[in-house]
């Protein structure tokens, strides 16, 4: 509000005193319609609160010189008498540190008052003075006349009220906190000193106290110095008193005694006996106990013991008197029949003849080799040094480690142990037990040469198998289910030149990686087959790189050469875009134009084998133990578990024994590819060994070795670090990702299954197959996967958990097919590996949760609004697009933005209901449960299928 404004309503006040800034004036209050808000006049930093149109004077209030920060400012009360009421009014100072009186149309702000600047000084005012008749002063600028700025309003002035209390109360925070933290930092300081003090007189007394330890133990030495120089001398005194008995016994003064009475003790008399022989022998006898050095020498004492030690009765002390002699009855046994052998007899005289001397023999210390594996009890180590356990458990708590005798211990502080009670450790590993399968490097003299080992690899049914079975005239493939490889085979060919040539077949299939993965790496020469006809394929490029990694030679095969639509050229072309150059192309690999069917180019392909290994020049030493490589593995009903193995290095025999991966045995029967029994088995040679406690895993590597209990030693801890592996795994993830992991599984949808086999290599690949199917909302669970026949465990594990059983190439025994009709298990039957992963894939695709689908069909839009009586609101609507149906969902659009989603409670055309109206036409439509509608809006609508899901 100007100050125009405010002169033109609010008349001139009479008498009394003036408002808040302090000036007197008289006059009744302004009237409520006619109030004026005062004017605030300011030069440069101080203010002049002037009244227009009022009759008193306005007072000013010093303005604080400092505009950086606000400071706390005295608070102003104003006391003033309205009307017929004396209300009070308390005003507080404005902010900046200045105050300003201000006029209010409240009839209480009328009455006279006194306001207390900030910065001290009081300005007074003359009464009835208009505002165009202040006087000039500090409230003016240089012109002489007033800068009129705006007046506070009530907000305003509310809030600049408000921010001085703020700044008032963040002040006494900060100075409460600073009393605080200085009480705080004394209170530290103090518990500090206190702390130190304490340490201080600890360390003290420490001191004091390891000085009273070093001079006890100071006065200890001395004390045995002076026990073990006087025990010398008695036992000096008492030799030279046996020697001089043993001389009067000789003369025949009194009988010889028996061994047995050297340990006991002596009567009065003998003793008084000993003391006058002793007496003269000593040279020192006269001098009244004087040795000589100061000091009373120990000879009267015992003198003095020796009369006064009483004549033994015939009780207790007889009895233990006569413990020690050998007599007739106890050579013949004693009482409880048991007999002590002279030895026994003398050793125990020794021992009471030391006792009685007063002094032990000190034992001398024994340095023993402590052979120490990885963890090792308290118990065994105590044993292995020959020390007491109780010791050994003090050395333990000395460092801070609290242990049982049957708690087990690491290598390092074992070691400790060890060195501490001065013995020499052996440090040994479980891994050790390996060492003896490690041999050396054969010499050049033992090596001879050997077959080369040729892997075929490719593409599935590009003619690995037909290619195979025309250099061997066998027919592999007929016995093969759906015409394709699905098992690794091993072969030995004879060329017409009296060579052999050892051959891998592999699958093609993409899930048999991992066979031809094993085939690159023990092979020595790849023979890649493509066919004319279909080119290069993803296994084919799958076979280039493992060739690749195991860095052998490659042959190309092209075969179905006799193909009409065959082309060699494309396939040697698309070959360089995965850097394979023949020779044709001025590269170095070999490439030969086969044709399996009709015999084309076989000839060749040997002949470049042979070529190829003859460069590589291939030896191996048959006359070492055997070493060799797991080609495959299986089950076998009336064999039990077979390995078809390939000898690498040293010669395979029957009656070895040896160990393959966590599996060991003895070589009962060999079998060649062929199907005879051989009895060895030198380099390159491919067998089936039959012997074996347990299925090994395809890939394993068998070594032969001494005897039967190094072959356990290996295969147990091959099995135990397998489990620690597999434990070590499961604990490796924290509670955190546990919930985790738990959390995200709430959404999965699990298809269990179990798994049997005819071989290890079938096994992997299925599982590795299955485990590839699935996505974030479904997936396949591997209960059990293993080889042989299905058995009823493996039907009561599917039971539980509401699985069905997967046979590849096996059946189910008689009591597994009774069990799993009674408890309702589904086993399913496969031999093609195709069809299995197909079957899997269709039902886990049943457990994905249909697609939802929308599908547009029209818009509309609301034309009018109207409220009828039971139904509610309806909207009158015109289709602007496509159609409106009734069973369709609608969505109610408002400025482009959804504002409902739901369906049609009533869709009708005049007064009928129909179930869709066309594009163009008017129609009225309700929604289920909702008239938020207006005028304007626009309806969507749509309309939702689902739709079935598959992986």
């Amino acid at each position: 509000m100007s100050d125009t404004d405010s002169g033109d309503k609010k008349p001139a006040a009479r008498g009394g005193r003036g408002g808040p800034g302090g000036g007197r004036g008289g006059g009744r209050p302004p009237s409520r319609g006619g109030a004026t808000k005062p004017v605030v006049v300011e030069k440069k930093r101080k203010r002049v609160l002037t009244a227009p149109g009022s009759g008193g004077a306005a007072g000013a209030a010093q303005a604080s010189g400092g505009a950086a920060s606000v400071k706390t400012a005295a608070s102003v009360k104003s006391t003033a008498s309205a009307g017929q009421g004396g209300a009070s009014v308390a005003t507080k100072s404005r902010p900046q540190g200045a105050e300003a009186g201000r006029a209010d149309s409240a009839p209480a702000r009328s009455g006279g008052g006194r306001a207390d600047g900030g910065s001290g000084g009081n300005r007074r005012g003359g009464g009835g003075q208009a505002a165009g008749d202040a006087p000039r002063g500090r409230g003016q600028n240089r012109g002489g006349k007033p800068q009129m700025l705006r007046s506070l309003s009530d907000e305003e002035y509310a809030r600049r009220l408000e921010a001085l209390k703020q700044a008032k109360k963040h002040e006494e925070e900060a100075r409460r906190r600073a009393v605080e933290d200085a009480k705080r930092r004394a209170e530290e300081e103090a518990k500090q000193a206190a702390e130190d003090a304490k340490r201080a007189a600890e360390e003290a007394a420490e001191a004091k106290r390891r000085e009273a330890e070093e001079a006890e133990a100071k006065r200890r030495e001395a004390e045995e110095a002076e026990a073990k120089r006087t025990a010398a001398e008695e036992a000096e005194r008492r030799e030279k008193a046996e020697r001089q008995r043993a001389a009067e016994a000789a003369a025949g003064a009194t009988p010889a005694p028996l061994p047995g009475e050297q340990a006991a003790p002596k009567p009065k008399r003998a003793a008084a006996a000993e003391g006058q022989a002793a007496s003269p022998a000593s040279p020192r006898s006269k001098d009244d106990g004087d040795d000589g050095r100061g000091r009373n020498k120990p000879m009267p004492q015992t003198k003095k013991r020796e009369k006064e030690q009483p004549t033994p009765n015939k009780g207790r002390g007889e009895d233990k008197r006569r413990t020690g002699r050998l007599t007739i009855s106890k050579l013949g046994g004693d009482e409880d029949g048991r007999q002590r052998s002279l030895a026994a007899m003398r050793r125990r005289q020794e021992r009471e003849k030391r006792k009685s001397r007063g002094h032990q023999e000190t034992r001398e210390k024994v340095i023993r080799d402590v052979t120490l594996p990885e963890v090792i009890t308290v118990q065994e180590l105590a044993n292995r040094m020959a020390e007491r356990v109780a010791d050994v458990i003090k050395a333990l708590m000395k460092n801070d480690i609290m242990a049982t005798q049957n708690q087990s211990i690491d290598q390092d502080t074992a070691e400790l142990i060890i060195e501490e009670f001065g013995h020499r450790v052996k440090r040994v590993s479980e891994a050790d037990v390996e060492q003896s399968i490690e041999s050396a490097e054969d010499s050049e003299g033992d090596l001879e040469p050997r077959a080369p080992v040729v892997t075929i690899m490719g593409h599935v049914d590009h003619g690995k198998t037909s290619l195979l079975d025309a250099l061997r005239k066998t027919n592999v493939v007929a016995g093969e289910a759906g015409g394709i490889t699905q098992h690794i085979g091993a072969y030995q060919i004879n060329t017409e030149a009296g060579a052999k040539i050892t051959f891998l077949d592999t699958p093609g299939h993409a899930a048999f990686t991992s066979m031809r993965a094993r085939g690159a790496q023990v092979t020595d020469i790849v023979i890649l087959v493509v066919a004319a006809d279909d080119s290069v394929m993803p296994q084919t490029i799958e076979a280039i790189s493992h060739a690749k990694a195991a860095e052998v030679p490659m042959i190309v095969a092209i075969n179905k050469i006799d193909k009409p639509g065959a082309d060699a050229n494309q396939v040697r072309t698309e070959l360089l875009r995965h850097e394979i150059v023949v020779e044709g192309m001025g590269g170095d690999v070999l490439d030969v134009e086969v044709s399996a069917l009709t015999g084309q180019g076989l000839d060749t392909l040997v002949e470049n084998i042979t070529l190829q290994s003859e460069l590589l020049e291939l030896k191996a030493n048959p006359g070492r133990p055997a070493e060799g490589a797991v080609i495959e593995a299986k089950l076998d009903v009336g064999r039990g578990p077979v390995a078809t193995v390939l000898v690498q290095r040293g010669t395979l025999r029957t009656g070895d024994i040896f160990v393959v991966g966590e599996q060991w045995g003895k070589v009962r029967a060999l079998i060649n590819d062929q199907g005879e029994r051989i009895t060895e088995a030198g380099p390159s040679v491919p067998v089936e060994v039959l012997g074996l406690n347990g299925t090994p895993e395809a890939g394993d590597v068998l070594n032969v070795v001494e005897d039967e209990a190094k072959a356990r030693e290996i295969a147990d801890y091959r099995h135990r670090k397998a489990r620690e592996k597999v434990a070590a795994a499961g604990s490796r993830a924290s509670l955190d990702q546990l919930l985790a992991q738990a959390k995200s599984d709430e959404n999965v949808s699990e298809l269990p299954i179990v798994v049997k086999a005819d071989v290890q290599g079938s096994t992997e690949a299925i599982v590795q197959a299955l485990e590839k199917i699935g996505n974030d909302e479904v997936r396949i669970q591997i209960l059990h996967s293993g080889v042989g026949a299905i058995t009823e465990s493996d039907v009561n594990l599917a039971e539980a958990s509401g699985a069905p059983i997967i046979g590849f190439n096996v059946r189910a025994n008689a009591p597994a097919r009774n069990a799993a009709n009674q408890k309702g298990v589904e086993i399913r039957y496969y031999s093609i590996i195709y069809d299995l992963v197909d079957d899997v894939k269709a039902a886990a695709s049943g457990l994905l949760s249909p697609e939802v689908q929308e599908t547009f069909i029209g818009y509309a839009e609301i034309k009018q609004v109207f409220k009828v009586s039971g139904v509610g609101k309806v909207a009158g609507c015109q289709v602007t697009e496509g159609v409106a149906r009734r069973s369709a969902g609608v969505r109610l659009l408002r400025d482009n933005v959804v504002i409902h989603e739901g369906t049609l409670k009533t869709l009708k055309r005049f007064k009928d209901e129909v179930k869709e109206v066309p594009v163009g036409q008017e129609c009225g439509m309700a929604f289920e449960n909702y008239e938020d509608i207006r005028e304007g809006d626009v309806i969507e609508i749509f309309e939702r299928k689902t739709v079935e899901r598959t992986l």
